[in-house]
């Protein structure tokens, strides 16, 4: 295991784009039959060691962490003590290896008390370095005008927010998604692209100037289609100035998890500011061998990607997004 402050990693990689899992959670969580440890996904056994040994391979510095809880709990009460134990992990991980992990702390769209309380305990408290919340939840996507007290109050903050999908329609609902397809696949980027419209059309990143987002897997199809929102911005209710849509887009900050690759890349440089692109792994949903031997030699390859634009994705974008001292 690599000592707390080993100078190779001095000026290593920040993933901005880390799951965890925390096992002290899982307990919890088994004990009151919420969960079932053996029936949930493979990368929901978040160990130390492992983490450490796929960051070290990939020459990874610091890893941000997004807070997973998996139950589907209903009342506020179970739900808090649900995100208090989940969160005093992740505080737990940082404090044994301050140098190598940091942590989002989540908020909820269908309870803006609960993320209230998460707001205070994780980032007052346990000194979070952002928020992460879902792209939509229950089909109403972030930006609807029932977040407008949760986004005001982050706002004040100046948070920066990372975002996710998480429940979307997939092949085995009646009637919606493709049959034998994945939600991450496809469904997943569509969901942060709706996200990301729905932020632009209902004009939240003009009422909140200070809010920072963090769109996953290279903004899904959002700088794909930058050019057909311009062009046709006058369609969508209510209406989105053509000439705007540049200056939204360079609002958001754009995760490398999945898209960097020669099909994608130029897409994605050629649209968004490149100060704004963010290294993201996605481990471990996206496996550790697919972290260290395919997608970090892409980006670090990647001929369309200078130099000086490498370094600031790797590692001093994130520095300057989220405070981190180098």
């Amino acid at each position: 295991m690599t000592l707390v402050g080993d100078p190779q990693f001095q000026d290593g990689r920040v993933d901005v784009h880390h799951h965890f899992t925390a096992p002290a959670w899982l307990d919890w969580a088994e004990e009151r039959g919420v969960v079932a440890r053996d029936k949930l996904p493979w990368w929901t056994r978040w160990d130390l060691s492992t983490a450490l040994d796929v960051m070290d391979k990939a020459g990874i510095g610091t890893a941000v962490m997004t807070v997973a809880m998996l139950g589907r709990l209903q009342e506020r009460a179970e739900r808090r003590d649900s995100a208090r134990v989940a969160l005093r992990a992740a505080a737990d991980v940082v404090e044994s290896h301050p140098t190598r992990f940091r942590f989002f702390t989540p908020v909820f769209l269908d309870d803006l008390e609960l993320s209230t309380w998460s707001l205070s305990y994780g980032l007052d408290e346990l000194g979070a370095v952002g928020v992460s919340t879902r792209t939509s939840m229950n089909g109403v996507y972030l930006g609807d005008e029932t977040h407008d007290r949760l986004l005001n109050e982050l706002n004040e903050r100046s948070a920066v927010i990372s975002t996710h999908p998480m429940e979307v329609p997939a092949g085995n609902d009646r009637g919606t998604g493709l049959p034998g397809v994945p939600p991450f696949l496809c469904d997943f980027l569509v969901d942060t692209t709706r996200a990301a419209i729905n932020l632009i059309k209902n004009g939240t990143l003009d009422r909140y100037p200070n809010l920072t987002f963090i769109l996953p897997h290279g903004g899904g199809f959002l700088p794909y289609i930058a050019t057909r929102l311009e062009l046709f911005g006058g369609h969508l209710t209510p209406e989105v100035e053509p000439g705007r849509v540049r200056d939204y887009l360079h609002r958001f900050y754009f995760d490398t998890a999945g898209p960097m690759s020669p099909s994608a890349t130029p897409t994605l440089m050629a649209t968004v500011d490149p100060d704004h692109i963010l290294f993201g792994t996605d481990w471990p949903p996206t496996p550790g061998h697919v972290v260290t031997d395919i997608t970090t030699p892409a980006l670090d390859n990647d001929p369309v990607i200078s130099g000086r634009q490498l370094h600031g994705i790797n590692r001093e974008n994130a520095l300057r997004l989220l405070g981190l001292n180098p």
